[in-house]
């Protein structure tokens, strides 16, 4: 008996959802948590080095706006937030996944951070002089949001 290949509908679905299934793509969100003294927080991980912007990731079907205030509630605390803007989209490649990050720009109204399993600690910092622990990657979005760096495409 003879097969006969067929490059239909079908295979094309297949070959569509195998290469989804090879490069897979998470989508998170952090922000820039401005204080009215001009401060930014920056939060210390307990499983990574260095500091960072507070976020996370997006949950299946959450808008990327709800899911970063619930992850400034969750990480820092964030009680009342005002004037959330996006500030960027950017993208890089982690293994043979590619992250998306969403990064928010938004006032701190009122803050009650507790330690918590994740986050040991908080910093207030002026965002044109960081602390050396600074994450390189949160040096750059620093640069770009203090007019140092043009904005990239690129976390």
């Amino acid at each position: 008996m003879r097969r006969i290949l067929s490059f239909g509908r079908s295979s094309l679905a297949l070959s569509l959802a195998a290469r989804a299934w090879l490069t897979p793509v998470s989508f998170g969100t952090n922000a820039i948590v401005e204080r009215d003294d001009g401060t930014i927080v920056l939060v210390r991980h307990r499983y990574r080095p260095g500091l960072c912007f507070p976020g996370g990731g997006v949950g299946a079907g959450e808008p990327p706006q709800e899911a970063i205030l619930r992850e400034l509630k969750e990480e820092v605390g964030l009680m009342r937030a005002s004037g959330g803007s996006l500030f960027g989209l950017y993208t890089r490649k982690v293994g043979w996944t590619t992250n998306v990050v969403a990064l928010y720009r938004m006032r701190a109204d009122a803050l009650e951070f507790q330690p918590n399993a994740e986050i040991s600690a908080i910093t207030f910092v002026d965002p044109h002089a960081p602390p050396p622990e600074t994450s390189p990657a949160t040096l750059r979005r620093l640069a770009e949001f203090t007019g140092a760096a043009p904005i990239s495409a690129y976390w």
